[in-house]
């Protein structure tokens, strides 16, 4: 019986819809699922469901929970995480405070303020996951679905566990592709590959024939540009189509989200269509709804078509020898030759009996390589920062953010930054109360003459004092 531990079970939708997807397959109906999380509060009501249905349905699968991380992971096959550190209080944090200064996020769990500091809350822990998992489970797998998932796949990367970062951006993305091209789902032939949640298709054909001048000439049509603006306008001005929402796409990109002109003209539709604190009003929404007793109470036992989650599918083919392709995030290590080595890319992959075996996508076409780049600077020193526990790292990656540099000047972002760093550092152990350095203002007083200083005859030509050297 295969072990499979859930790292953050408490996350009951997502805990619920995992499960239910690996005992659905039947290949895997004999599994082992520890349940994980700080408190049984909610992970006591998922197990007592899960024996439910593990009953009505004649399942030979076992479910137990524990608070102890360390006893989950001992022995485990499979380690899914699932955690958010914080949870909704310090999303709050995330979209609020930043929102106070001018940044306004949709969002705000890849990239931007609320990305940043996710990942410095979630990094110090997923570290301490690989680390147990090296002495406990070294031959396990770990399936992560933390965000940000490029941040907390780049931070795995430089340990020696077996990961791969999951997303279903590239599955429901082919959704909309589908219906504008009037193609089935199926029928695509596709390569997507990127960075998460900034993946570009590469390749869109059906039966040998390209289906980009079919959705580029939809996107010139009012009636489906309303639908994507951002992600239209990108495709438009860039030339590929990109894996994520107009929501989540805005707030990569330094465009569409830096002003209230801009705001209404592109992010005016409701939800991930572009609504400000979109995720954090529904994380809370959920929070309060799944914060009741019994709330398991009346969900259905009969089990369900597999979701479209790429967990259970992976470890069906990685059991059975069943080939299973799949978009996933991993160490890029020339995947895709123009991005950097060392970050988390995401791309092509074949799970079967030999394990994860990756797809060399080549270059990105150069300007989708340059978006991407935009991103990866960020979570570069994010990741840095969330290591090192150095402030001044945390101000760095916020000044390079798009969204966040278009909005506001390094003395405004350098204030936004302490403030977070302050209403968060209960999540935040390793900064120890550490906080960015103070600029005061410089006042210059009216009149004030510029200083003169000694400059290099021969290179007077070149300096604006050039005359005052003289």
């Amino acid at each position: 019986m295969r072990r499979v531990a859930i790292i953050g079970a408490g996350s009951i939708v997502f805990c619920k819809t995992l499960m239910l997807d690996i005992m659905a397959t039947k290949a895997l109906e004999e599994t082992e699922f520890v349940l994980m999380a700080p408190s049984t509060a909610k992970t006591a009501q998922v197990e007592a469901y899960a024996n439910k249905v593990i009953q009505e349905n004649g399942l030979k699968s076992k479910v137990s929970i524990t608070t102890d991380r360390r006893e989950a992971l001992a022995g485990a096959d499979y380690v899914i995480c699932t955690f958010q550190v914080g949870g909704v209080t310090a999303f709050e944090m995330d979209y609020k405070i930043p929102l106070k200064y001018g940044v306004d996020q949709c969002v705000g769990d890849t990239l931007g303020p609320g990305g940043i500091f996710r990942a410095l809350r979630s990094i110090p822990v997923i570290l301490e996951v690989a680390k147990d998992m090296e002495e406990l489970c070294p031959d396990a797998l770990l399936l992560n679905y933390v965000n940000p998932m490029a941040m907390i796949g780049w931070a795995l990367g430089e340990t020696k566990v077996k990961f791969v970062g999951l997303c279903h951006g590239v599955q429901t993305t082919l959704d909309l592709i589908a219906g504008y091209v009037d193609v089935p789902k199926t029928e695509i032939d596709y390569v997507s590959a990127g960075i998460n949640h900034m993946g570009w298709f590469l390749k869109l054909e059906h039966e040998g024939r390209d289906l980009y001048p079919v959705l580029r000439e939809k996107f010139e049509q009012p009636e489906f540009y309303v639908n994507e603006k951002v992600r239209g306008e990108v495709f438009r001005h860039f030339g590929y189509f990109m894996t994520e929402s107009t929501g989540h796409l805005s707030e990569y990109v330094p465009w569409f989200r830096k002003n209230a002109r801009e705001l209404s003209l592109y992010c005016d539709e409701p939800a991930f269509g572009g609504e400000s604190g979109t995720a954090y009003n529904w994380s809370a929404y959920v929070a309060d709804k799944y914060n009741q007793p019994h709330i398991m109470d009346g969900e259905p036992l009969k089990l369900p078509p597999r979701s479209v989650e790429y967990c259970a599918y992976i470890i069906e083919a990685l059991e059975t020898g069943k080939p299973f392709k799949f978009n996933g995030n991993v160490r890029n290590d020339g995947m895709i030759a123009n991005l950097p080595a060392e970050c988390c890319a995401e791309g092509p992959i074949y799970a079967d009996g030999t394990g994860l075996n990756r797809l060399l996508v080549g270059d990105l076409p150069p300007q989708c390589m340059a978006i991407n780049l935009t991103n990866i600077n960020v979570q570069r020193l994010a990741v840095l920062a969330a290591r090192s526990g150095d402030p001044e790292m945390v101000v760095h990656a916020c000044a390079l953010d798009p969204l966040t540099s278009a909005v506001l000047s390094l003395k405004e972002i350098r204030e936004m930054v302490t403030e977070m760093l302050e209403a968060e550092q209960a999540w935040l152990p390793q900064f120890a109360g550490r906080k960015p350095r103070a600029t005061p203002t410089i006042v210059i007083p009216a009149g004030v003459q510029r200083a003169v200083v000694p400059i290099d005859p021969a290179l007077a030509i070149y300096s604006r004092f050039g005359e005052l050297a003289k």
